[in-house]
């Protein structure tokens, strides 16, 4: 009897035992008990009950399986921790979406559950346009399950995707130090849990630290609290989501957007924060591939919205006024990153572009923008910089073959980051990825929706950007006026742009499940 309680693991050890999903639900629900709080202190007590019952539910929950699984051993296959984080992007935000529905209660489950889904993948796209309609908790709510699937996606990054080469790894030449070429990935339970443990540790105070500083600084630029820490979450996790509906209606002016800009560069390269999935040779920020693509695009791409505005306001012969011209260009640059890092949110002198000009921005530039999408590994969306990296060097490649067809190039020639069929493998990528957005949009035309707004909204999910849908259109897009069917879809696309489609094909490969 002794020996048997000798050998029973302690707490923390059988905590760690549980599956990854579960392990999930512990976190959330905890997290639940923040608006809980909030909302007592706000006096928001309606919305403090949904949240502090659906928090402790979830937690009791938690502990009943918890001991349930005590002593057991998690199996599953090298895909196990892959079809976890799946799972964590379909079926948790069902469970976080009880107290937001409870709490508002003037909405349908179902609109709570895509909000929730929006949220949870940094899509950051929202069915409530009308920020009063939310209170304080809901608002605070919305920023905490999008800066925790944004850590999430930080996390699973280096300890799963790596190891199976997906999520932008799959062009690089060694992803994970040590990377094994064989099929042994080393996804058993024990190393799963270990990795993510190791990463977690390493990652968790910086991702916090950051938002805290970043909240701090905005709130000394003059953000009211909530809406300093609602922002500085949404940066770090390149969500979007606003508690006063953007930019515009903050109150720390250019010099918070001056702050968040620098913050938006940890989502260029993963190489700004940590060194955890790229080999130590690769030659830091000064060479770094992704840093310089993203970097370049902020600079070339509002300079030339810059001059295509300055020919409009010389032709109605406002080129004297130099401060107007001045945040037409701040508002150009920020706005750029904001939506190359598909964060989305759009400066407050955006606008003063077209105002002082007379032109609009086309919304397409904005579309093309979050596509492109932000580093491999970090939260951003989108295809990825490394990825059109890829195609560039082979592009390059090509044309130096039309001058000297005997000449011989590889890998070397590509900064050391990309394997020798990366280029091959990015291209495959952008086919599925072309693939799937033709069908999110057929889809959506067959729901109801006209083509042009179908268009939009595929590219807003897939590339993780929900405030395409207020800049892209003429119009705002309403969400909340589509059909189920429609919304439905919206929720596979946001699914799909977050784990890649690359990663759902993978989890139908039957090799890799017997591995």
């Amino acid at each position: 009897m002794s020996d048997r309680a000798h050998q029973r693991p302690g707490l923390w050890a059988s905590i760690a035992q549980l599956p990854l999903f579960l392990l999930l639900v512990g976190l959330f629900s905890a997290a639940m008990l923040v608006p809980a709080v909030y909302g007592g202190v706000v006096r928001e007590l309606a919305a403090a009950r949904a949240f502090l019952y659906s928090g402790l539910l979830g937690l009791a929950a938690f502990a009943l399986i918890g001991l349930a699984h005590a002593g057991r051993e998690t199996r599953y296959g090298t895909l196990g921790p892959l079809l976890s984080l799946l799972c964590a992007f379909v079926f948790l935000p069902a469970i976080l979406a009880v107290p937001f529905y409870e709490g508002l209660r003037t909405t349908t489950f179902l609109n709570a559950y895509v909000e929730m889904v929006s949220a949870i993948t940094t899509t950051g796209a929202t069915l409530f346009e009308d920020p009063g309609r939310l209170n304080g908790p809901l608002h605070l709510w919305r920023a905490i399950v999008g800066w925790m699937g944004g850590l999430m996606m930080w996390v699973a990054a280096s300890a799963i995707l790596a190891p199976l080469n997906l999520g932008g790894f799959e062009v690089t030449a060694r992803a994970e130090r040590g990377r094994k070429s064989s099929r042994d990935f080393g996804m058993t339970a024990p190393e799963v849990r270990k990795r993510i443990a190791k990463v977690a540790v390493v990652l968790v105070p910086i991702y916090l630290a950051l938002t805290l500083l970043l909240w701090v600084l905005l709130a000394i630029g003059g953000d009211p609290a909530l809406t300093a820490v609602c922002h500085a979450m949404a940066i770090m996790a390149t969500s979007g989501i606003s508690p006063v509906g953007g930019l515009t209606g903050a109150g720390a002016g250019i010099a918070g957007e001056a702050v968040m800009l620098l913050f938006m560069l940890f989502a260029l390269s993963r190489l700004t924060f940590s060194t955890d999935t790229v080999t130590a040779d690769a030659g830091g920020l000064r060479r770094d591939p992704e840093f310089r693509i993203g970097i370049a695009l902020m600079i070339v791409v509002p300079l030339v919205l810059f001059f295509r505005h300055f020919i409009g306001a010389f032709d109605v012969a406002a080129e004297d006024e130099l401060r107007d011209a001045g945040r037409a260009l701040w508002g150009s640059a920020f706005t750029v990153l904001s939506f190359l890092t598909t964060t989305g949110f759009a400066s407050a002198n955006w606008v003063d572009a077209q105002a002082w000009s007379g032109l609009q921005t086309p919304g397409l530039l904005l579309m093309g923008l979050a596509l492109v999408g932000g580093g491999v590994a970090t939260t951003a969306g989108g295809v990825k910089l490394l990825r059109v990296y890829a195609l560039y060097k082979n592009g390059l490649r090509e044309m130096e073959r039309l001058v000297h067809p005997s000449s011989v190039g590889g890998a070397a020639t590509m900064s050391g980051r990309l394997q020798k069929g990366g280029a091959f493998i990015a291209w495959i990528f952008f086919m599925l990825f072309a693939l799937t957005l033709a069908l999110v949009s057929i889809l959506l035309s067959l729901a109801g929706v006209d083509f042009d707004t179908a268009l939009i909204i595929a590219i807003a999910g897939l590339s993780t950007t929900g405030p395409l849908l207020d800049v892209a259109a003429d119009m705002p897009i309403q969400l909340i006026e589509m059909s189920g069917a429609a919304k439905s879809i919206f929720v596979a696309a946001m699914v799909l742009g977050r784990l890649e489609t690359l990663a759902i094909i993978a989890l139908f490969t039957p090799d890799l499940w017997r591995g």
